[in-house]
């Protein structure tokens, strides 16, 4: 039996989870007895186990010990019911073993990382229980075997890091090879060893994969082979983009690049083991087994130069170290490191220069504050130091990225919107890495947008072949369901017979839905919290939609005279009360206009109040404040911070308040508009406690306009904007401040989604492995895309029912490399004729169309 292959198969905390998942791990075992392999499967606890016990020791020192539990037990009591498993007789020890020491740690007042180490131990352990006698109920014959007897640590320290993160000697078992050749099936725990002294350790969160990859090391395996729950590693973050390519073969090296430098498939440390002993890793998805996934061997998938991966890496520190002592100093490095190694900080990226010398820390929760004052202590003598926080790595992965780096010149146009801190050449030719700030948004990180549109430029519309595989839009679309359509589908939808019938045969048309204005608007006017909003009528002025927004009862938010014109054609009766005045950088006349006609009007800069005082004697008015707090998804849609042309800076406040007082003017508000395309609920809440503080020095101040930027969501399962979330969360703000009126001025999210943009396909042509679809309009009607980077839904709506037909970058008839509508866009065959719809088009759209190559933007019209 020893000579048939053996392969290790390890499954993840998601792949264990269910009943159902052990019977795919069951029949992807017998497949490999029936191919004449012997297997050893290597497992995770239960998805969210580990999380469970790793906040156990709070809970119990903080007296609720005994609920958190009695919540792992009733996890592994359901798996167990679920499975037909007597699940208290089965779990009995690790169980008692469990409420001890919960016990413990509440009695003495602490938990030491030996306990710790013990305790998370029980996830691996409980769910090795379960799934042994599940599998044999399945009729495999598994024998199971404690990875802590054949795993030995290779730290015997007694320090924290040796019980919560160790490592394991990978050198070739005969033992183990010879108990693992008396069997077909057997099966073991990841993330568990144990010390010379047979006390349990861990191998660090996520040791699962290097779990494994010891095993293959030791035994010799044929194959090792790891299951999760995506098909394998990708060009980046499926959750970053959907235009991720998989990656059908990589090196071990550069599989250790992307690994490291952010990837989070494949645990780093997993790769090593494999490659000294040169064993094949197969990363596959347990829920679709079909999937070729992503094979790592010593050969790259091809030997040409190549970008494969983008990753990046948030949550990274600075070290800067200055000082003109290094210059010339023979052993200052050394000395430096020294210091590093005797606060165990370990070092990613390393930059030098005469009299400064920067490195890069990768994230770590054993570097707390304590560490990093130590190891600040420690190189004062040598240097002036100082840590910056919030940064993020972003890595171009690929085999002989030197030779390529003339390629990738055109995209490194993106790092001019933020300062880059530091840059990396990997010394082995396979990464190139940059370090710039990182913002406070983690799901919208600053690196995260940088990620995305390097891999956007760089390689979304690569060839597929021995590298490169589908993209993860295409592996996760849905199959096509011809005749239901949702609930929540788009107006669009529903009324798509009535838009071919008005798809114009040459150019572009818009066509606005008036019910979904009205609804939006009525969504707004109804929000309890907000006591006025103004429609910022920039987003689209078009008459008939103006109408709808003033019978839900909004006032309109005007940027020029000449808004305020068409507010006042529109409606003749309308009361100068009505309409909200915000210029910038308008002429002395607009505002002198305004005054006369007796609007709100608001001043966001010194200028007006310095220099033209006269005017506002008298006169009520509101501040624009720059909060420094800029949101969005493109440099142009942020209208807050210090790149912006809007608002007078808060430390400007009380020269603005000196002006205003010169004048005789009278403060009345204070306005913020940070950016656009926001959709987490809580922004508006701390725009408002922004501009309440910075209200104190204003007596007279009792409006606080919160602004706009409220977000649609531009894909279907896209993050959405929760309007009830948003009416509590500044309902919770109000009630601390009863003296401020509460103003708000939404404008895309009102017309946005009421507006498609139909424009006949020209012409379909392939280049360069991109198939490419023309339409009769471009950029001329809709510059959003090639202005903002922004993202519009676009469908055929001629196939609507089609299935997918594969990636086509949508293009317009502008003679400008950026006229391009949608990148990487599932579409099914398409045809010349074809009416495309480009979705979410209601906002700034049509009004900041152009005649630009003399051709005519895209008409108007309302259903």
């Amino acid at each position: 039996m020893a000579t048939r292959p053996l392969v290790v198969m390890k499954f993840g905390g998601t792949s264990v989870a269910s009943t159902k998942n052990w019977e795919i791990i069951a029949r992807l075992a017998r497949k490999r007895l029936a191919d004449g392999e012997r297997v050893l499967i290597v497992h995770s606890a239960l998805s969210g186990v580990s999380n469970l016990l790793e906040a156990l020791p709070v809970q119990a020192l903080g007296g609720i010990g005994d609920q958190a539990v009695q919540a792992i037990r009733a996890k592994h009591l359901a798996f167990a019911a679920e499975a037909g498993l007597d699940g208290e007789a089965l779990l009995a020890e690790e169980f008692a073993t469990l409420s001890r020491l919960a016990d413990g740690i509440a009695l003495i007042g602490e938990a030491s990382g030996r306990v710790r180490a013990e305790l998370m131990a029980l996830g691996e352990l409980m769910a090795s229980r379960l799934g042994l006698a599940l599998l044999r109920r399945l009729g495999v014959e598994a024998e199971g075997l404690d990875a802590r007897t054949v795993l030995r640590a290779a730290q015997d320290g007694g320090d924290t890091r040796s019980w919560l993160d160790n490592m394991v000697d990978e050198s070739p078992d005969a033992a183990l090879a010879e108990r693992l050749g008396q069997h077909d099936v057997v099966l073991t725990q990841g993330f568990i060893a144990s010390k010379s002294t047979g006390e349990t350790v861990l191998l660090g969160r996520g040791g699962s994969d290097t779990s494994a990859a010891y095993f293959a090391a030791k035994a010799g395996a044929a194959r090792l082979e790891i299951w999760t729950d995506v098909p394998g590693l990708f060009s980046a973050d499926p959750r970053l983009t959907d235009g991720a390519r998989m990656l059908k073969a990589l090196s071990y090296e550069e599989a250790q690049e992307i690994a490291t430098m952010g990837g989070k498939v494949l645990h780093p440390r997993s790769i090593g083991p494999a490659r000294r002993a040169n064993i094949p890793m197969l990363v596959k998805d347990t829920f679709r087994p079909d999937l070729p996934g992503t094979l790592i061997t010593s050969a790259p998938g091809d030997d040409a130069p190549r970008l494969k991966a983008v990753s990046v890496k948030t949550g990274v520190r600075l070290v800067v170290m200055e000082g003109s002592g290094m210059w010339r100093q023979a052993g200052f490095l050394a000395d430096v490191f020294a210091c590093f190694k005797q606060c165990g900080v370990s070092v990613d990226q390393v930059s030098t220069s005469e009299t400064n010398v920067t490195v890069s820390l990768d994230p770590d929760p054993g570097l707390d504050a304590d560490r990093l004052d130590a190891l600040r202590k420690a190189l004062s003598p040598l240097c002036r130091v100082r840590i910056e926080e919030g940064k993020a790595a972003v890595s171009m992965v690929g085999y002989g990225i030197r030779r390529i780096l003339h390629q990738l010149a055109p995209a490194f146009e993106v790092f001019q919107e933020r300062p880059v801190h530091l840059v990396s050449q990997a010394a082995n030719d396979l990464n190139f890495t940059v370090v710039v700030d990182d913002g406070e948004d983690a799901k919208d990180s600053y690196g995260r947008q940088l990620a995305k549109r390097l891999h956007q430029s760089l390689i979304s519309n690569a060839e597929e072949g021995a590298v490169f595989g589908p993209s993860w839009a295409e592996i996760t679309a849905p199959a096509p369901a011809p005749s239901a359509i949702p609930v929540t589908a788009p107006w669009w939808v529903e009324k798509r017979d009535a838009l071919l019938d008005i798809a114009p045969s040459e150019g572009g048309l818009y066509v606005y839905d008036r019910a979904t204005v009205s609804a939006r608007a009525g969504a707004v006017a109804g929000l309890t919290s907000v006591d006025r909003a103004w429609y910022a009528m920039k987003a689209n002025p078009h008459a008939e939609l103006l109408k709808a927004v003033r019978v839900a009862g909004l006032g309109f938010e005007c940027v020029s005279m000449g808004e305020v014109a068409r507010v006042r054609e529109t409606f003749p009766d309308i009361a100068p009360d009505e309409i909200l005045f915000t210029p910038n950088f308008a002429p002395r006349a607009e505002y002198e206009a305004a005054l006369a006609l007796g609007a709100h009007i608001t001043i966001d800069g010194l200028h007006p109040l310095r220099d033209w005082p006269e005017l506002f004697r008298g006169r009520e008015i509101i501040l624009r404040v720059n909060p420094d707090t800029p949101r969005g998804h493109h440099e142009h849609v942020r209208t807050a911070g210090p790149k912006a042309k809007f608002g007078v800076p808060l430390e400007q406040l009380s020269t603005a308040r000196a002006f205003a007082q010169s004048a005789g003017a009278i403060v009345k508000g204070l306005h913020a508009h940070a950016g656009s395309g926001i959709t987490e609920a809580g922004h508006w809440q701390e725009v408002a406690a922004i501009l309440a503080r910075a209200a104190e020095g204003f007596e007279d101040v009792r409006i606080l306009n919160a602004g706009g930027g409220l977000g649609v969501a531009a894909t279907p399962g896209a993050p959405a904007l929760d309007l009830a979330e948003l009416d509590a969360a500044l309902t919770r703000l109000k009630s601390g401040l009863p003296r401020f009126d509460l103003w708000m001025e939404p404008g895309r999210y009102l017309v946005a989604e009421a507006g498609v943009l139909l424009s006949r396909v020209t012409q379909v042509k392939e280049s360069f492995g991109t198939r490419f679809i023309g339409l009769g309009t471009g950029m001329n009607s809709l510059i959003r895309p090639a202005l903002y980077g922004a993202r519009h839904e676009i469908v055929n709506l001629t196939r609507l029912d089609e299935a997918p037909a594969g990636m086509a970058s949508v293009v317009g008839p502008i003679c400008e490399s950026a006229d391009l509508l949608g990148a990487d866009r599932l579409l099914p065959e398409t045809r010349e004729g074809d009416v495309l719809l480009i979705a979410e088009a209601g906002a700034y759209g049509a009004v900041m169309s152009s005649r630009y190559n003399l051709r005519d933007p895209a008409g108007e019209t309302v259903l």
